[in-house]
């Protein structure tokens, strides 16, 4: 008998696992990699869930997300969190993905470390029956950290496996699980910010880019993770770099992208200071207000005229360079700040 487990990098989907394990059932696992990520990241972030998973000897499947978890991040069928987190969706998406993987590995059913009560909208008794049905999985989820607060599954009552050896575990305490992991000798992290669409100022710029674009791209969200974010009208918006390796992440992007129209790099000459990446259709003031935003934050003395070199992308490509005064006078600038 296999199942196959939802492995999330913590201590809780461990934990899942190797108490199905000392079912006798054999269990591999998936891992869903969310497109926020470089590809360094990326790398970095895998090697660290093999090396946590190998202390079980589970094999683990990385699934990368693509355009079709794209579309469920604009419009969740069950909305959104406090920030851009449609996370009921995202659980529905996710056991359905795993779902469609069973046959291909001969997997009988699914196995994830959910707590109940552990998380307000997607972890509680009354969500469950209304995931499970969802996904078209009604039955086939084992949550075993919680198995005697839950009904029988599928697999219990068949007797394929039996759970009398889990806990009962409710609510956000975590107690029993690190009597657990230290039972069971297992190595984790603790939970760190979780996942990056809870965050309130990622989610408000997710929110921008959907109102602005109409829609997501793996490029445009990974952006949003870089530099100082501005819009400076509905169809544009500036990047400003805040360090050393932003800019060199905004200074490839315009590269990669120069024969596309609609790119604007900018430096302020004669000081240190960030590259600004500019994207979508500029207005009249537009550049320049960017332009405005680039020297503010170099170190040129504030009472000085600052020229910028701006690169534009597209088939001509070409360089300006415009002035600007430092300070700004009664232009408030931060008004277009996406926060």
């Amino acid at each position: 008998m296999k199942a196959l487990a939802l492995f999330s990098g913590g201590l809780d989907s461990l934990l899942a696992i190797k108490l199905i394990q000392e079912t006798g059932a054999e269990v591999e696992a998936v891992y869903f990699l969310q497109p926020f990520l470089a590809p360094a990241e990326e790398e970095k972030l895998i090697a660290h869930l093999q090396k946590l998973i190998a202390q079980l000897g589970v094999k683990l499947h990385i699934v990368r997300l693509d355009e079709e978890y794209l579309r469920i991040l604009e419009n969740p069928k069950h909305g959104y969190g406090k920030a851009a987190n449609p996370c009921l969706d995202c659980h529905i998406f996710f056991l359905r993905k795993a779902g469609e993987m069973m046959d291909k590995l001969g997997a009988a059913f699914l196995v994830t470390g959910e707590v109940v009560g552990q998380r307000p909208k997607s972890q509680n008794r009354g969500a469950f029956p209304k995931i499970d049905e969802e996904t078209g999985l009604a039955g086939l989820i084992v949550r075993p950290l919680s198995a005697r607060l839950l009904p029988p599954t599928v697999p219990e009552e068949k007797g394929w496996i039996s759970l009398d050896h889990c806990p009962s575990i409710q609510g956000r305490q975590r107690k029993v699980q690190l009597e657990l992991a230290v039972k069971y000798g297992l190595e984790y992290e603790a939970p760190a910010g979780g996942c990056l669409l809870t965050n309130v100022e990622y989610g408000r710029k997710v929110k921008d880019l959907i109102k602005a674009d109409g829609s997501l791209t793996i490029d445009s969200l990974r952006l949003l993770r870089i530099g100082r974010h501005f819009r400076l009208n509905p169809r544009f918006k500036g990047i400003v770099g805040r360090n050393h390796r932003e800019n060199q992440i905004l200074f490839r992007y315009f590269c990669k992208q120069r024969s596309t129209e609609g790119l604007y790099l900018l430096k302020a000459l004669g000081a240190p200071g960030p590259l600004a990446l500019g994207l979508g259709g500029p207005a009249t003031d537009d550049l320049k207000n960017l332009a405005r935003l680039t020297s503010r934050y170099s170190d040129h003395p504030w009472d000085t005229s600052v020229s910028v070199k701006i690169l534009v992308s597209g088939e001509k490509h070409h360089l300006t360079t415009v002035s600007v005064a430092k300070k700004q006078g009664t232009l408030d600038l931060e008004q277009f700040r996406i926060i």
